[in-house]
């Protein structure tokens, strides 16, 4: 069971955490760690060069991140389509934890979430959801971001 919830909770965590810097600099830097993270497997991934075509898509993903938090999280998605495909078929992300692309790929969809309401700090949330609980309508889709405002 903490094979699974662990990542969930990092995966929050991260989005806490890379919530405090302030717009835009949030979503560039979001759009960065995508990067990064597309590349995570060039050292040792195990499959070859279909790890440096992966890594040419996500730097194009990150690339229109940095103006797109809808971007990012095709990212983090993409990501985790490239761990499940580690964790059945190559290396794991950590070379000494051999479940770590599939926590991996447990932590990712929760930053996409995140990403596609529009990476909102954690004041934004609880405003957003204030003010739904207070039109009475209970909770309420979340808008993209504070670019759609």
């Amino acid at each position: 069971m903490l094979t699974h919830v662990v990542p969930a909770v990092i995966g929050l965590l991260y989005a806490l955490v890379m919530s405090l810097p302030r717009e835009p600099h949030r979503r560039r830097l979001n759009a960065i760690m995508i990067a990064g993270a597309g590349a995570a497997y060039l050292s040792g991934g195990g499959l070859g060069g279909w790890e440096f075509a992966f890594t040419a898509v996500v730097t194009y993903v990150a690339y229109r991140g940095l103006e797109s938090w809808n971007f990012i999280g095709v990212g983090w998605l993409l990501h985790t389509a490239w761990d499940v495909v580690h964790h059945l078929e190559g290396s794991p992300i950590i070379p000494f934890l051999g479940d770590s692309s599939l926590g991996c790929a447990i932590c990712d969809p929760v930053i996409a979430l995140w990403c596609f309401l529009g990476g909102p700090s954690l004041r934004e949330l609880l405003e957003r959801r204030a003010t739904a609980s207070a039109d009475g309508a209970g909770p309420s889709p979340v808008s993209a971001g504070p670019e759609e405002r």
